[in-house]
């Protein structure tokens, strides 16, 4: 099965995860999906995550255990995929979205890494809008 878009994949498994009440979900591994998940657990819309070796295939994956609140509602309320590979969606500093006013989180890739779009703000660049989560 080829992948064309690996962080569309990886945002619509967590979507149909958290709809389907999982605990947790598996997600085959890269280091940006590795960063992307880091950022999930710091803003709080994930529980946990492990990174899991699989001898068998060769792939290892990502573990990522969901996180509920009062009657088992999802912390996550939306997760949306926004540069895609065949319309990227660059933003400077100026100009990076804001999600529900502040509440939600734009996670970019910059030239200094996978940053929110407070972290990009506070180190004054701008990178592609890979997603919005709220």
């Amino acid at each position: 099965m080829s992948m064309t878009d690996p962080i569309a994949d990886y945002l619509t498994r967590i979507r149909n995860a958290t709809r389907a009440q999982h605990s947790k979900v598996d997600i085959p591994v890269s280091n940006m999906l590795k960063e992307m998940t880091r950022i999930l657990m710091e803003e709080g819309y994930i529980r946990n995550f492990t990174i899991i070796e699989d001898t068998q295939c060769k792939q290892n994956i990502i573990r990522i255990y969901l996180k509920y609140g009062e009657s088992r509602k999802s912390v996550i309320r939306g997760i949306k995929r926004e540069s895609c590979p065949g319309l990227r969606h660059y933003s400077n500093v100026k100009n990076i979205p804001r999600v529900l006013n502040g509440l939600g989180t734009v996670i970019l890739s910059t030239p200094k890494g996978i940053l929110t779009d407070r972290d990009a703000r506070r180190e004054n660049v701008g990178g592609e809008v890979l997603c919005s989560v709220w």
